[in-house]
């Protein structure tokens, strides 16, 4: 909600006074809990945010003045009020009703809580709105990205966030990079190199990245109560593909409720698996904190996990198939896809009710809410994916490999495996040891990637399912491309070929780049394994031959612009640079030409 102010100048410098103290206070905490020994007096820090905390009030209370409309204002900010009884009840009651010998403690906790609250909302709906200022939306989603990833990696070069030495700055970007794009790819042990404040920091890039943080924004501040207006709810249409405008809210509030419910649900099952692997040191990963890291990281499609080989040691466990592939197929199907099902089968249990308990809708025909092509497509194509990727390695690793080896695979790892290579990155067999024919259907699975409107990388099921198509319909001289009975426009066409095509050249281009900047590895590692590696940075998949950890800095530098493409798309930077291209209105004589 925009609130009109009197004072256009005055609302101007308190913003640019919030912001430079919204600086100040994430500094203050980096010092604070960023090193062993902080090179400022604590006392000093705790001075800081106080100052802080008393700008921000201020500002509050300026702004309050200046608002044209006190209750629209007192409405937007209506959190303020139960945040400011909080903290002046365990400011006041720190030495009374709490316990006397902890009273300082209590007031810089309480206060630090309520900064972090404060610059998290302002960031949060600056994101929103910052979507929503009318200039290039691509340059934007890319800024935001860059924007995460350079904070991560400076978070992830703090000294408590690493077991041994800080990181270095390649490293840090590159882990901050993996974790934002939702890739997997590591060069350093998630699980033995980095503190629990690390794992934590990448815990929250993963959880960022996979939703986006302009669409986290929107959830934060529809919880807040903070109600679009119609150039936002615009702009989050075009970050969501929404196609109906006044569904904007319901969709980003059945985003949150979706997250929450299935990484909470898929925590919880994974929770026994762990004390049942001989060795496990509790006090090094509590079962809780590895489940839902091992649960987020599924369902974001990111790969990462708390242990050196994967999820190598836990083939035998059924969780490993029952929880953590649901969660990758789930988060790989898109919003948009989990949206339609999940109206679908509300619709149903609706009706049913109607006709069960109330006999005037007996005879009622209400024609039911029915599966867009978009959910069609997505789910047929997934499925076939997965039965394809299946069989492939089941037949491959079988027949293709050296008669003296036994590289026979059971049906759920072959199944895992397929499921894991277009989207998350997890592996229950070591990749270095499959035959190379497995590697090239991987390399395939992982070129086609997810579903669009997920944090999976890939040119998409509905890419390969429209390219497809286009050609049966060449082929039966069809004049439009049809997919379960319904065209497809030929802007559509032409946007899946061009990112196929895209796709294509980078993916080339990658494998020339480290071909000449890993040429000292080339005795260690073959070409086959440069290519898998280029591969899984740009489908953000996460599967490695063991390459990653031996890249030359150019190399890392590399895979992660080649991340950060495939995580936005090739489509997506080739819009942020066209964007102020007007289309031409005029057109050209055509003349035949001979293609094939």
């Amino acid at each position: 909600m925009r609130i009109a102010y009197k004072n256009n100048t005055v609302e101007k410098i308190v913003t640019i006074v919030k912001t430079i103290t919204s600086v100040i206070v994430v500094a203050s905490f980096v010092i604070l809990f960023g090193f062993d020994e902080p090179f400022v007096p604590v006392a000093v820090l705790f001075g800081v945010q106080l100052g802080m905390l008393c700008i921000f009030l201020a500002g509050k209370v300026v702004r309050f003045f200046n608002a044209e409309s006190k209750k629209e204002y007192l409405v937007a900010n209506w959190f303020e009020a139960p945040m400011l009884a909080a903290l002046a009840i365990a400011a006041l009651g720190s030495g009374r009703w709490f316990s006397e010998t902890e009273a300082d403690r209590v007031r810089h906790l309480a206060v630090g809580v309520y900064l972090i609250i404060e610059v998290t909302v302002k960031v949060c709906i600056a994101t929103v709105r910052l979507a929503a200022s009318g200039k290039n939306p691509t340059k934007t989603l890319i800024a935001s990205f860059v924007v995460l990833i350079v904070t991560g990696g400076g978070l992830l070069m703090l000294p408590r966030a690493s077991t041994a030495e800080p990181l270095s700055l390649i490293d840090a970007l590159f882990t901050a990079t993996s974790a934002t794009c939702v890739t997997g790819l590591v060069v350093k042990d998630t699980g033995q190199d980095f503190t629990f404040m690390g794992q934590v920091i990448i815990l929250i890039l993963i959880q960022l990245g996979g939703l986006g943080i302009v669409v986290f924004g929107a959830v934060f501040a529809l919880l807040l109560g903070q109600a679009f207006s119609v150039r936002e709810s615009v702009a989050m249409q075009d970050v969501l593909s929404a196609q109906t405008l006044s569904r904007i809210g319901n969709m980003i509030f059945f985003i949150f409720v979706a997250t929450l419910i299935v990484e909470a649900t898929g925590a919880a099952l994974l929770y026994p698996m762990w004390d049942r692997v001989p060795g496990w040191q509790d006090e090094a990963h509590p079962q809780w904190f590895c489940s839902v890291f091992h649960s987020i990281s599924a369902f974001c499609n990111a790969g990462f996990g708390l242990f050196d080989d994967s999820l190598i040691r836990y083939n035998r466990q059924w969780q490993v198939y029952a929880v953590i592939c649901p969660l990758i197929i789930l988060g790989g199907l898109g919003f948009g896809v989990l949206y339609n099902l999940a109206n679908m089968a509300g619709n149903r249990i609706q009706r049913s009710v109607k006709r069960r308990f109330h006999k005037q809708y007996k005879l009622q025909m209400e024609v039911p809410k029915r599966m867009r092509l978009q959910t069609k497509v997505v789910l047929s194509v997934s499925a076939l994916l997965i039965v394809f990727g299946m069989l492939a390695i089941l037949l491959l690793e079988r027949y293709a490999g050296a008669p003296s080896t036994d590289r026979r695979l059971d049906v759920p790892t072959a199944l895992f495996q397929s499921v894991t290579a277009r989207t998350a990155g997890f592996n229950t067999v070591d990749i270095s040891a499959m035959t190379p024919s497995s590697k090239i259907v991987l390399m395939m699975l992982m070129f086609i990637g997810g579903s669009p409107g997920s944090s999976a990388g890939g040119i998409k099921t509905v890419t390969l399912a429209v390219i497809i198509m286009t050609v049966l319909a060449t082929l039966r001289k069809r004049g439009d491309v049809e997919m379960f009975r319904r065209s497809v426009r030929l802007v559509v066409v032409g946007r899946a070929i061009t990112v196929a095509l895209l796709f294509v050249v980078v993916l080339f281009a990658t494998m020339l780049a480290l071909s000449v900047t890993e040429a000292p590895l080339s005795g260690d590692f073959t070409m086959l394994d440069l290519m898998f590696e280029s591969a899984s940075a740009l489908g953000t998949v996460g599967l490695s031959t063991g390459v990653t950890p031996t890249l030359t800095t150019a190399g890392k530098l590399i895979i992660i612009v080649v991340m950060l493409i495939g995580r936005l798309g090739p489509l997506t930077l080739l819009a942020a640079l066209t964007f102020n291209l007007k289309p031409i209105r005029y057109n050209y004589p055509d003349e035949a030409i001979i293609v094939g």
